[in-house]
């Protein structure tokens, strides 16, 4: 069993945010609450008073984005790719609590099956009926507990650079961020030493290094273009923070690909062939029965380098839904 402790947690978050440092900025005030899906940013309250941020964008089969991080928000996807998903699906790109413009819980319950419980009241909230999930990085496990949870509100699944075992995609990070490092500044690594530590140990150089980016993107100019998105958004990291100083983490460490095999909707999986941080093949343990798997260049944001080939996917798998629609 992986064991993650606090003093060990801070590469994990450095790998957490995906992106350029930027100084955290408190959560923008809400705007006003709508209580249906109507375009446009708005706030829901869960039934535990935690003011949620979301916005909706798009037309087509009613889509929620399940960012990654945990705590990096949805609003650098929503203005890098929002052009490629929303002209195949009517989006709800969600912060979810401790997130990005989203209020942090008082009583800091970060737990998968509040975030969980957190979709699902927004579903209600906006009068959906069924959605797509679309998680992106450590939103993988998030959505894959939802749709276990709630598999008849889930239309499909599409999986972008996806993330269902947390410790098997850290190994392949802490394996191939150590090879990015300069030979000069690479320490050997203790294959006996506790997988937090290893990680944490190899994102911190290479931050130090600023070697970050290299693992995250394929084009450099892509590192420059997410920074530039960040710019001015509210940053709020106590979702993230919570995890990793109580050690909630391990909460999320389990194996959800096994659980795959008994989930019915139709997936669609899209994995960067060179993704070291979600692992390159770790699509291989998904076991979803109707899953469709399409590999494409390049690292761990597909749906920001590689607008293309994600969009030409997409569309197949959103004709496909719409001709299961009754």
């Amino acid at each position: 069993m992986i064991v993650f402790r606090a003093n060990l947690s801070l590469g994990l978050l450095a790998l957490c945010l995906a992106c350029p440092p930027v100084l955290a900025q408190p959560a923008a005030p809400p705007a006003a609450a709508a209580p249906s899906a109507a375009q446009g940013a708005a706030t829901v309250t869960t039934s535990d008073g935690v003011a949620l941020a979301y916005t909706v964008a798009g037309q087509g089969i009613p889509c929620l984005f399940v960012h990654g991080g945990p705590g990096s928000g949805s609003e650098v996807v929503q203005r890098l790719a929002g052009d490629v998903l929303e002209k195949r699906f009517r989006m709800v790109y969600l912060d979810q609590r401790g997130s990005g413009r989203s209020a942090s819980d008082p009583r800091k319950d970060y737990s998968l099956e509040r975030v969980v419980q957190d979709m699902e009241e927004l579903r209600a909230s906006l009068k959906i009926d069924k959605w797509v999930l679309m998680p992106h990085s450590f939103g993988g496990i998030i959505a894959t507990a939802y749709a276990r949870r709630h598999p008849d509100r889930v239309t499909g699944m599409v999986l972008m650079n996806s993330i269902l075992h947390l410790p098997a995609s850290m190994e392949s990070t802490v394996a191939h961020g150590h090879a990015l490092l300069p030979a000069d500044a690479r320490p050997p690594l203790d294959p006996a030493a506790p997988l937090p530590q290893r990680f944490g140990m190899v994102m911190g150089l290479l931050g130090q290094a600023r070697l970050t980016g290299r693992l995250m993107y394929a084009d450099p100019a892509t590192e420059s273009r997410v920074g530039a998105a960040m710019r001015g958004l509210a940053a709020n990291r106590d979702f993230a923070s919570t995890l990793f100083a109580s050690g909630a983490i391990a909460g999320y460490a389990h194996d959800m690909a096994p659980a795959t095999a008994g989930l019915a909707m139709p997936v669609l999986v899209i994995s960067g062939k060179e993704d070291h941080v979600s692992g390159a093949e770790h699509y291989r343990s998904f076991r979803f029965p109707r899953q469709q798997v399409v590999l494409v260049p390049g690292r761990h944001f597909s749906m920001i380098e590689q607008p293309a080939e994600v969009g030409q996917a997409l569309d197949g798998f959103a004709a496909s839904l719409r001709a299961l629609a009754p």
